[in-house]
């Protein structure tokens, strides 16, 4: 799976994960941001700590920004993370800046750091355009 690429996947987690936020940022494409200056380079991805209009903060991966202008995201986002166990199936959705967009078997959803999990196969999702 590339960087910001859809597709379904399914995936063992090799490592525990505990969620770190639980009430993190969330955003609406085209929505502005207040940055802060904080920066953090994950897996060799550079993050920004951005503050919502509703005052949520989080980790925002820098290429989901438009800085041109005010600073806005390209995208809807959340910075949701997954609690997961070692050994639990879960299905990737969205791989980004070194994290992947899971389900688990309970509907729940979120980011895990792709270093945590193993692929099991791959299912390319069908865009309907």
């Amino acid at each position: 799976m590339k960087d910001n690429e859809t597709e379904k996947l399914t995936c063992t987690v090799i490592k525990d994960w505990t969620a770190s936020y639980p009430d993190p940022i969330q955003v609406s494409a085209g929505e502005p941001l207040e940055l802060d200056g904080q920066k953090d380079v994950w897996d060799g991805y550079t993050w920004l700590w951005a503050k919502s209009l509703n005052g949520k903060e989080g980790w925002v991966p820098d290429c989901i920004l438009n800085t041109e202008g005010p600073i806005t995201v390209k995208e809807n986002y959340t910075a949701m993370e997954l609690t997961c166990k070692k050994g639990q199936i879960l299905t990737a959705e969205k791989k980004l800046h070194g994290w992947v967009f899971c389900k688990n078997e309970d509907g729940l959803s979120g980011w895990v750091p792709e270093r945590n999990l193993s692929k099991i196969n791959m299912t390319q999702v069908q865009n309907n355009v």
